[in-house]
């Protein structure tokens, strides 16, 4: 092998790992070897054991760094000793070496070599996968700022920002419940949470629960966990795409959560010349997020625009005005010509406005759209610095409505709908009621719960205007019928005018219609091809608890003695006696110990797989609708 080492220069270039085992070996693990290789790879496209000019070019491209081709010559000639004009496993370990421990000379190869590990190729069984290292730190950090003071959590606490800490962090499930609480409080009930006990990790049988668990509850807050099973969070490390995406989508959902007119009726200050309140309905929360930053920069005087939150804000000044802007902070950084100065002028100024942040400056100068969406975000909850709205001006545009009931109802099925992955998941609805208007969102359901039933020759894909909102919302009405709907004096017109009650009650129908064709299709070796219907379940689930020696009983949905939610335990116990704790349930004699137990089961179900979106308040409240969602999907995960 020393042959070969020496004789490089007039044969060919030896194997990467052969010259990293030869070089590094007692400096570095097995681990690093594997990382310092996959990076050198993903430089040499070719494969042929040596970076070249158009190499360097494309990874500077791909980095969003490339300037000219002077510059990449430059970034060679950092590393290429022997001047030949390429760069092979020896100067490329040479330059690794000293940038890991420090005594790299200044120069761009160690910012374009950072950037690519950074950029990390994970192979998996599915193909080739991408991560950002700079958004797992970020997240990581965020999570070590939220948990900090949660002792079920020290021992996974800080999490580190590199080698894959968080994926390996997230392994038994606990890091992941608590975080989910974060994002939207009181989502997991951690009664029942698999905890560590005398200091010992959990199994991974019991890991498996709390991962179901978290799956269960995350989609149930609207987070779309597609493709994601219990075994790839347990195996994390392996799978750092799958981590990474299922963490920020709950990091967006803590955030973005509460950018929305019903929290933030000042919204309204953002209506633009011809628009109405429904307009503002249909955006998201990034949509409105914009809007807002817009909304600031003009009121400051700025002519120009943020369209997105990578590129219009890299250069920093958009974040400089907005600030100064909420809260008078220095903005001399403008005159700066050093982006990096400029950006890390950002940070502090956010800083000392008392916002929580958890990104570098770095990814502002990055343009990495992830994290500059979540620090305006963060940016939003501490300062909107938007008047507040009088009693008399929400009234008049008819946010004091008291529909709490309805707000509810809309928020499950909305879930429902978006948990249905329709287009790939590309189907996504922010408010119910908004979506509904055009009609192609109830078709979109319809066909998807039965496929065939909807004539899409007949569909207008682009409703540009009220007539064809209308005949869109007139064949879905159609279609209701053609499944049997009830839909007695219920039109188009009434759906595209956003009568509330009726779009909920068809929306309901839809919702019901494929739950119990779900179950009859999971449960078929019990029911055969008989229809499942109500009475269906509510005979099912009183067999069930009587079987298991428990006394309680549920006449109909409506049975009001169902609000102190024993029964609910009661069928969870008769399905899998291990996972409820007796003790921990109440005689739910008054509204707190009833809401204890209803918040029990809810959590009890998902981590028994069941796919649940009502909240605690449903069962105490004994909303019939949902009660009938809860016990037909429990029903859909009883083995026996």
């Amino acid at each position: 092998s020393t042959w070969g080492f020496l004789c490089v220069e007039h044969f060919s270039y030896p194997p990467f790992l052969i010259v990293i085992r030869y070089k590094m070996a007692k400096r570095l693990s097995a681990e690093e070897q594997s990382e310092i290789k996959a990076i050198f790879d993903s430089f040499d496209n070719d494969g042929n054991g040596r970076i070249d000019f158009n190499e360097i070019k494309a990874a500077l491209q791909t980095l969003k760094l490339y300037e000219n081709d002077t510059q990449v010559k430059n970034v060679i000639a950092e590393v290429d000793t022997n001047r030949n004009g390429i760069i092979d496993p020896h100067e490329f370990l040479d330059i690794v070496a000293n940038i890991k421990n420090g005594t790299a000379k200044s120069g761009q190869f160690a910012l374009v070599y950072s950037k690519q590990r950074d950029l990390v190729t994970f192979s998996g069984a599915v193909g080739s996968h991408t991560f950002s290292e700079e958004e797992m730190a970020a997240f990581g950090s965020h999570i070590n700022f939220c948990l900090k003071n949660d002792a079920d959590v020290s021992h996974l606490l800080p999490v580190q920002g590199s080698n894959l800490d968080l994926c390996g962090k997230v392994s038994d499930g606990i890091l992941l419940s608590k975080f989910i609480n974060v994002a939207v409080k009181d989502t997991i009930d951690t009664r029942a949470l698999n905890l560590r006990k005398g200091g010992k990790d959990i199994d991974r049988f019991k890991a498996q629960e709390n991962q179901i668990l978290c799956i269960n509850s995350a989609k149930a807050i609207g987070v779309k966990v597609t493709n994601i099973g219990a075994s790839e969070l347990i195996d994390g490390k392996k799978n750092p795409h799958i981590v990474l995406g299922l963490v920020w989508q709950l990091v967006k959902v803590q955030l973005l959560n509460n950018i929305n007119l019903k929290q933030h009726p000042e919204l309204v200050r953002l209506l633009e010349a011809g628009e109405e309140l429904a307009d503002l309905f249909k955006l998201g929360p990034e949509a409105l997020l914009l809007r807002w930053f817009n909304y600031h920069l003009r009121l400051a005087g700025y002519p120009k625009r943020v369209t997105n939150f990578s590129s219009d804000v890299k250069d920093s000044e958009a974040y400089l005005i907005l600030l100064n802007r909420l809260g008078n902070t220095d903005k001399s950084a403008l005159n700066s010509h050093d982006v990096n100065s400029r950006a890390a002028a950002v940070i502090n100024n956010a800083k000392s406005l008392g916002v929580q942040v958890m990104i570098q400056p770095r990814d502002i100068v990055a343009g990495n759209a992830r994290l500059n969406l979540i620090f305006t975000a963060a940016i939003f909850n501490q300062i909107p610095g938007l008047d507040l709205l009088s009693a008399e001006e929400l009234s008049k545009i008819g946010l004091l409505e008291d529909d709490m009931g309805d707000n509810r109802e809309e928020r499950v099925f909305r879930l429902w709908i978006n948990s249905l992955n329709i287009d790939g998941g590309a189907f996504y609805i922010q408010n119910l009621f908004a979506a509904c208007a055009d009609g192609l969102c109830l078709l979109k359901v319809l066909d998807f719960i039965h496929p065939g039933v909807v004539d899409w020759k007949q569909v207008e894909m682009n409703p540009n205007n009220k007539f064809k909102r209308v005949s869109n919302n007139n064949h879905a009405v159609v279609c209701g019928k053609k499944l049997n709907f009830s839909l007695v004096n219920i039109s188009g017109v009434d759906i595209t005018a956003g009568e509330k009650k009726l779009i909920l009650g068809f929306v309901w129908q839809m919702m019901r219609y494929h739950l119990l064709k779900f179950v009859a299709g999971v449960q078929s070796q019990k029911f055969g091809n008989q229809t499942v219907n109500d009475d269906t379940i509510i005979s099912w689930a009183n067999s069930r608890v009587a079987a298991a020696g428990c006394n309680s009983t549920m006449r109909d949905f409506k049975d009001l003695t169902l609000g102190n939610g024993i029964f609910f335990l009661d069928l969870l116990y008769a399905i899998e006696k291990r996972v409820i704790d007796t003790d921990l349930v109440t005689a739910g004699a008054n509204y707190e110990d009833a809401m204890r137990n209803a918040r029990y089961a809810i959590t009890v179900a998902r981590k028994l797989g069941a796919v649940v979106f009502l909240l605690p308040e449903d069962i105490v409240e004994v909303k019939p609708k949902m009660i009938l969602t809860f016990v037909a999907s429990v029903m859909s995960v009883d083995k026996n």
